[in-house]
């Protein structure tokens, strides 16, 4: 779908002979890919193989069948085409075009537009999804509530990760705490996930978004993985979970028990208290890498553990000298202090 988006963004010449067929009361049924298993379905109609020009699409769209564009949007194919897809396919849609549209972008995976003659909607099918792109004014105010949004979103985020580090201090977290943080991680990046898609439909119009969108959203990925990996039963992994809990419908996704249960983590209640390995923690020490701050966490198995280590003790995992031990105690004594400070004050 994004891809499909990133074509018909505003500027682009095939938005442009869109805009101009729906500008003149007209309709079309565009397929964005001359693939042969697009040609196998078209009958009739004309070959054309001519450069594509928004002029050149809106004559054609003045004859009732589909226009066939070639895959890099160089090209029209063909026009005045009777398209065939598999009728089993099902579809939501009653109008004829907007059905055969629908089959065709499903049964063969391929971008299919859709304007309507009489309402002026231009409507895109890809992936088994469907969009109607909108004027770029509308678009820009909700891009712009949407990242209002995100902006409240992530405070709350942030807190609820400040709070977590200050309990993992303690060593008095519980699970309820976990998924509280993961559930407001997973908002954030859906509501992130929409304004990219909105970005993408706006094209060149939409850099300002991209800045404010980059801003906010900075390295939220990473601390979320972090915060997972830190609580997971060894026989999971933080990928296959936060695509898990990415299936789930929002108001499951706002549901504690549900968002507990693609963790996975054994026999566990909401009110059960829970240990950190100190993945996340060790991730501030800057002398370390991933892989040495995962050989650490996983050898002291908490951060209570990891918390009273000496540095002799930490000098017992591999690849850990004096100085990195140094570096590593040091850095959780002023997590520590930092955050208790901040909790306190």
């Amino acid at each position: 779908m994004r891809g499909a988006l990133a074509r018909l963004s505003p500027g682009t010449p095939l938005r442009d002979g869109i805009d101009r067929v729906v500008r003149s009361k007209a309709g079309a049924l565009l397929v964005l890919s001359d693939d042969p298993e697009v040609l196998s379905i078209c009958s009739g109609g004309f070959l054309v193989d001519a450069p594509f020009s928004p002029q050149r699409l809106s004559e054609l769209a003045k004859m009732d069948g589909a226009i066939i564009i070639s895959n890099d949007g160089g090209r029209i194919a063909r026009a005045n085409v009777h398209l065939v897809p598999d009728p089993t396919v099902p579809t939501s849609e009653t109008g004829t075009r907007h059905r055969t549209a629908e089959r065709v972008a499903r049964s063969l995976d391929v971008p299919v537009v859709s304007a309507s003659e009489e309402m002026g909607v231009i409507n895109v099918y890809a992936g088994g999804s469907k969009r109607q792109l909108q004027e770029t004014s509308r678009l820009l105010d909700r891009a712009n509530q949407a990242l209002q949004t995100l902006e409240r979103y992530k405070t709350r985020l942030d807190d609820a990760i400040g709070n977590l580090t200050a309990l993992e201090v303690e060593d008095v977290v519980t699970v309820r705490d976990v998924v509280s943080v993961v559930q407001r991680g997973e908002m954030v990046t859906r509501i992130a996930d929409e304004i990219e898609t909105m970005i993408i439909e706006l094209g060149v119009d939409a850099r300002l978004l991209r800045l404010q969108l980059d801003e906010i959203y900075t390295e939220i990925n990473d601390e979320l993985d972090l915060v997972v990996a830190d609580y997971l039963p060894p026989h999971r992994n933080v990928e296959d979970t936060l695509t898990e809990m990415s299936r789930l419908r929002d108001d499951d996704v706002l549901d504690a028990r549900v968002a507990l249960s693609t963790l996975h983590l054994p026999d566990a209640e909401l009110a059960h208290e829970i240990a950190p390995k100190g993945l996340r923690l060790l991730n501030r020490v800057k002398v370390l890498s991933s892989e040495l701050a995962a050989k650490i966490a996983n050898h002291f198995g908490e951060l209570t553990r990891l918390q009273r280590a000496t540095i002799d003790d930490l000098m017992a995992v591999d690849g850990v000298d004096e100085t990195i031990a140094g570096t590593v105690k040091e850095t959780l004594a002023r997590v520590t202090e930092t955050t208790i400070l901040d909790q306190y004050s």
